[in-house]
């Protein structure tokens, strides 16, 4: 059977150590800006990664130093000419998004240099986001005469508020490292980000993967409902993870005093 790190792309890399995979947008010489082969490439590669149970958590990242991903190809974009063109373009890039951000893993954006546009788009589909002292990031889309289409408009508002997400998504303008740590935009900065993305992901899979999955769907599903129902589905979810052969190794590790060996069952 092919391994993930054996799987070969165009404009990816993936290579896999033990449970963390690292998913790696390959085109330095385009600053690994989003065309539509690799939208579809990373659409495959998360696939890839949902079929395979030894995988506990996903890092992306970008070729080289100098981008994560600079955003969409602009190219492509310029030979945009119809209603309807634009619109298919924005559910593709919508739909890869949402396979990422709907990973029932841990998702860990490790942010190398430039993160703008359909970049930061990506990066904020990621549960976590390390950015590097250099890091830029932004949504300068309105520049183009365009607004953030693979839902910048909708997860920028909801991670760091309406107003802060309207002044950048209507300003264009780019935030640093510094910056989008202090607003929330991005949990750590370390000089280096993949190092540091490693750090963070190994920490999680140390966990009860069924819970760190229920967590997810947790702050999924109650990001769109009332508190109230936000917190039935808490306790739904709870309820579960308590019938779980992990809850048991987890609760008698803790008493006696030993490290739990989770089975994600």
């Amino acid at each position: 059977m092919t391994t993930l790190d054996e799987t070969e792309f165009r404009n990816l890399q993936l290579d896999q150590h033990g449970p963390l995979v690292v998913l790696t947008v390959s085109r330095p010489k385009a600053l690994n800006a989003l065309n539509a082969d690799t939208l579809s490439e990373l659409s495959q590669a998360v696939e890839l990664v949902m079929e395979d149970p030894e995988v506990g958590a996903l890092i992306l990242t970008g070729d080289g130093d100098r981008a994560f991903v600079a955003g969409a190809d602009i190219g492509e974009l310029s030979q945009l000419g119809d209603v309807y063109a634009g619109r298919e373009l924005s559910l593709a890039g919508q739909d890869v998004m949402h396979q990422i951000a709907n990973l029932p893993i841990p998702v860990i954006a490790a942010i190398n240099g430039f993160a703008l546009g359909g970049g930061l788009e990506l990066a904020l589909a990621c549960d976590v986001r390390v950015a590097a002292p250099g890091a830029k990031l932004g949504l300068p889309e309105v520049s183009l005469g365009l607004l953030p289409g693979f839902g910048g408009t909708q997860r920028l508002a909801r991670l760091i508020g309406a107003g802060r997400a309207l002044d950048l998504m209507l300003t264009g303008r780019q935030l640093t490292a510094g910056e989008a740590l202090d607003m929330g935009l991005v949990n750590y900065v370390a000089d280096n980000a993949l190092t540091k993305a490693r750090e963070v992901a190994e920490q999680m899979v140390k966990n009860a993967p069924i819970a760190l999955s229920l967590v997810k769907e947790a702050v999924r599903r109650g990001l769109d409902t009332t508190l109230e129902a936000g917190l039935e589905v808490e306790a739904d979810l709870f309820g579960l993870l308590v019938a779980t052969k992990d809850f048991r190794e987890g609760t008698s590790a803790f008493l006696a005093k030993r490290r739990p060996e989770f089975q994600g069952e």
